[in-house]
């Protein structure tokens, strides 16, 4: 059988390891226009930011270590065009510019996802990145160490990732998200007190401004030296982050008359099947069914995309396999505070038409008297009419993440909110209050569903 994979990061990656153990034998070859395979993409910011030295601990497998299982990695291979009458793939090799027709039998597409680029004046000089690849990071951290001042463009996961990360290499950092709230995932309340828990802990090394456009940039031939608004705010920068959000690489796949979903992403099936039999397709390229609801959504993280390329290569090879969906999990941290989020948002909610409730409580993490106590604030989320659990959202300086998962559990199990307040979560002073601070937001809440 010959399998061909294209894109090789985390979904791409995942997906040729495991055809090659389920069929050793099998013809394997794997087309990026990447100069690097299976790494982690999620992980820049900690390079930059200074965690460890080497950008090669980012790598998971070398294209060497996959050549050893049989596997073929194609660095700087493009894949132009995919013939699904013919069971073809054109590639052109990026460095010789040569052209070839490539045959499948079964064709796993792993193409990821793009930064967006708005359409700010200058956006093309010098000192001006996205992140994404490792190259990326690289020329960032090396900018970063003999740069003063910075600019973000975005509020979002990525942009508060490097918020962190350049403050920590000594830099003042500006933050600019065009929208009324940075962290918009979560709920309008929760974003602001994201905003208001950051700017309290900035002690003069960063701000951050919403509902503010960067409209222009100015600069030289050694690039970027400044950033100007739309409020006509001008300030001086040394170097500019873009993160203003991604979209899904799909074009090679519409051009083909593979089906794109709602969200803009490849549609596929549980078993991550396209509308072609023999065309799977997994990672940030394709949308998932959100599990609370069964609407789609697109939901670009390493997590998914190796969940994901699993199970293409596993049904690829002639298994059987499910990947149902996602709940929409996610965590991420700036300086010493902690956001994560699972389920629907109350404003997601009651567009899907659910009659949510919450309750938000701010709690000890652990108990008093210990030295590492924090506080951090949860928001539970629920329906009325059933007593469901909808969601959970957590900030804080303590463990807002470990609460975060406990829900996931019961959000899978389809519990109310009475049946998740029996849960027999664990205590000891370094690790929560008697009472865990889930258990008193549940009880609570159990108040207002019940209420007529």
């Amino acid at each position: 059988m010959k399998i061909v994979i294209l894109g090789g990061v985390a979904a791409g990656a995942k997906a040729a390891a495991k055809a090659r153990r389920i069929l050793p034998e099998a013809e394997i070859n794997l087309y990026t226009d990447d100069t690097h395979v299976s790494y982690s993409a999620c992980g820049l910011p900690y390079y930059i930011e200074g965690n460890f030295e080497d950008y090669r601990m980012l790598l998971v497998r070398s294209p060497e270590e996959f050549e050893e299982t049989g596997v073929h990695i194609h660095l700087r291979n493009r894949a132009v065009k995919i013939i699904p009458c013919c069971k073809q793939v054109l590639i052109q090799d990026l460095d010789n510019n040569k052209a070839m027709l490539v045959d499948y039998d079964k064709l796993i597409i792993a193409t990821g996802a793009s930064p967006i680029i708005p359409p700010i004046k200058n956006i093309s000089l010098k000192n001006i990145f996205t992140v994404r690849k490792i190259e990326d990071g690289i020329a960032i951290k090396e900018k970063a160490l003999q740069s003063k001042k910075a600019v973000i463009i975005g509020g979002g996961y990525i942009g508060i990732e490097m918020l962190e990360a350049l403050v920590k290499q000594n830099i003042h950092v500006t933050l600019f998200e065009y929208s009324d709230y940075i962290m918009r995932h979560f709920d309008s309340d929760m974003s602001t007190l994201i905003y208001e828990q950051l700017i309290s802990a900035s002690n003069g090394r960063f701000e951050i401004y919403t509902s503010e456009l960067v409209t222009e940039f100015s600069g030289d031939n050694n690039g970027v030296n400044a950033v100007k608004t739309g409020s006509g705010r001008v300030l001086e920068s040394d170097m500019v982050i873009v993160a203003a959000g991604a979209v899904p690489n799909v074009e090679i796949a519409r051009e083909a008359g593979i089906a794109i979903g709602e969200t803009g992403a490849i549609k596929v099936n549980n078993k991550m099947q396209t509308n072609f039999e023999d065309i799977y397709a997994c990672g940030d390229c394709v949308e998932e069914n959100q599990i609370i609801s069964n609407t789609k959504i697109w939901m670009p993280l390493g997590s998914n995309a190796n969940k994901e390329g699993r199970t293409a290569a596993i049904n690829a090879c002639g298994g059987e396999d499910r990947f149902h969906g996602v709940l929409g999990s996610a965590v991420t941290r700036c300086l010493s505070l902690t956001m994560s989020l699972t389920g629907l948002t109350v404003e997601t909610a009651e567009k899907l038409g659910y009659e949510p409730v919450f309750v938000k409580v701010t709690k000890n993490d652990k108990v008093g008297y210990m030295p590492d106590v924090n506080n951090i604030t949860l928001k539970l989320v629920a329906d009325k009419k059933t007593g469901l659990l909808l969601g959970c959202q957590a900030v804080g300086a303590g463990d807002a993440d470990k609460r975060v998962n406990i829900v996931t559990s019961a959000l899978l199990a389809k519990m109310t909110v009475e049946e998740f307040f029996k849960n027999d979560i664990t205590y000891a002073p370094p690790y929560s209050p008697t009472i865990d601070p889930l258990l008193n937001a549940s009880q609570i809440l159990m108040g207002m569903i019940n209420q007529n």
